[in-house]
């Protein structure tokens, strides 16, 4: 039988690439894409792509980008009558950092000029030293968090923890890298809280399985579930893995967007320096961020970073030589990434408009957190906690016993059948919780607050109208449910 199979035949791929799922991209989205083919009007909330969705470019980056990607124009005595002398200015700058334009390789750890201003944000925003030399520019953040559990996954022995409900990239990463994911439960009751004990039961859960547990993940603030952790929440799972010696990886892509004031953003870093030695010396921790999330949404343009804290010198120069193969990450994400890390300053000619259009945005981005959540809750058997940051919101749906026996005959898994029937009847595209991991029995969908604040009642009451028929058809007549 193996004689006659190719390398590439179905059968005989590796079978990592076969059990890797990644739902954002799964069976709803391609049904949504072949609906949207037939003529439907589709919105695709199931991925958190603004720009896809209406959100405008800013303009100062592109104005940058623009002048960097076509430089003749820097030569057109006209220029400054079409851009800011402050844009002009940047682009010289940018030009600068680089050996031959956008269109040269850069080296693999990205442009040192920008990894500099990286470390500089670091700086303003944590109240601590950073290093460029531990920066590494990467091809958004996904490209980074892939990197690292490379290094850190040697076998299916090894484990990762990850918050569940959790974004598939690390299920999928882990799957494909042939490690093990060793999943902790995030408390839907308590706003989709850490407790430190579920952590602790996780970890001995999986010694007991003979698993070396390696690294913890944290998505701050979460993905799909929208909290911010509170700074006391932080020191415990820094203590945590200093106790049991594991790597933390902070993926920290939403910090701008926060749409409530009791909890700000705080990131690992600064409550592990404000910790103090020895343990701020202990914690070997990688940060990670993007130009894909915030008020900038550039997520076609693939830029990111990730800072190490007490990583071995060898280590790093190990990481190195993998981004190596690589050869460069995209150098124009990288102009994106230092323009979002310096950007226009108080008095710079662009700066009222640059914060004119960031502050719009977020503001916006409140709102429609406010209506959206406010929308699910207003529901028959859906209840949903506030989107406190990020851009989603992950709502349960409490599923009807007919609508689980249905879902049965027709060979889905419960919040899958109930996504497909809310597609097909509105063109609203979300993803099922089960694509991001959830307690037995308990069913949730993921859809972002992305869409244009002016369509969002429409689309609110669409699935309003889809869920009370969809309640009323599979109902077993329990009413309004509350957790």
């Amino acid at each position: 039988m193996e004689m006659s199979l190719k390398a590439l035949d179905y059968e005989s791929l590796n079978e990592n690439v076969k059990n890797c799922q990644y739902a954002v991209r799964g069976e709803l989205y391609l049904r949504a894409s072949e609906l949207q083919k037939e003529g439907k009007k589709i919105i695709f909330t199931n991925v958190g792509n603004p720009h896809a969705l209406g959100q405008k470019p800013l303009t100062f980056p592109r104005q940058v980008v623009a002048l960097c990607q076509a430089p003749f124009l820097l030569d057109d005595p006209n220029i400054g009558m079409i851009f800011p002398a402050d844009a002009i200015a940047r682009a010289k700058h940018y030009l600068s950092l680089t050996s031959g334009g956008l269109g040269a390789y850069s080296d693999s750890r990205g442009l040192p000029g920008v990894r500099k201003e990286v470390a500089e944000f670091i700086e303003r925003r944590d109240g601590y030293p950073s290093d460029p030399e531990l920066i590494f520019l990467t091809d958004g953040a996904s490209k980074g968090v892939m990197q690292i559990l490379n290094c850190v996954i040697r076998s299916q022995k090894d484990g990762i923890l990850v918050p569940v409900p959790q974004y598939p990239l690390y299920s999928a990463t882990i799957s494909l890298l042939g490690g093990t994911l060793v999943p902790y439960y995030l408390e839907e009751s308590e706003n989709w809280g850490l407790d430190v004990n579920n952590l602790r039961q996780s970890v001995a859960q999986a010694r007991s399985q003979g698993i070396t547990v390696r690294a913890m993940v944290i998505i701050n603030p979460g993905n799909p579930t929208g909290q911010c952790l509170s700074e006391a929440n932080l020191r415990e799972i820094l203590r945590f893995c200093c106790d049991e010696r594991l790597v933390l990886l902070g993926d920290e892509v939403y910090q701008q967007n926060i749409y409530q004031d009791e909890r700000p953003f705080i990131s690992s870093k600064k409550v592990l320096m404000d910790m103090r030695a020895p343990i701020s010396k202990e914690v070997q921790l990688i940060s990670f961020h993007t130009v894909s999330k915030g008020y900038w949404g550039e997520c076609g343009q693939r830029g990111g970073y990730f800072e190490m804290t007490n990583i071995p010198p060898r280590t790093v120069e190990e990481i190195y030589k993998v981004a190596s193969i690589a050869l460069s990450p995209n150098v124009s994400a990288q102009i994106f990434m230092g323009l979002m890390v310096s950007p226009p300053k108080p008095g710079d000619i662009s700066h009222d408009q640059f914060v004119r259009e960031s502050k719009g945005i977020l503001e916006s981005l409140r709102r429609r957190a406010r209506m959206m959540t406010d929308g699910f809750n207003s529901c028959k058997n859906v209840v949903c906690n506030f989107t406190e940051g990020a851009m989603y919101s992950f709502p349960q749906i409490k599923l009807p016993s007919k609508a689980i026996e249905a879902a049965k005959q027709a060979g889905k898994v419960p919040d899958v059948f109930y996504c497909l029937k809310l597609l097909e009847a509105t063109g609203i595209s979300t993803v099922p919780g089960s694509g991001f991991g959830q307690k037995e029995g308990v069913f949730h969908l993921r859809t972002t607050i992305l869409p244009a604040e002016e369509e969002m009642p429409e689309i609110m009451d669409s699935f309003k109208k889809f869920n009370d028929e969809f309640m009323s058809q599979y109902g077993d007549n329990f009413g309004y449910s509350r957790m």
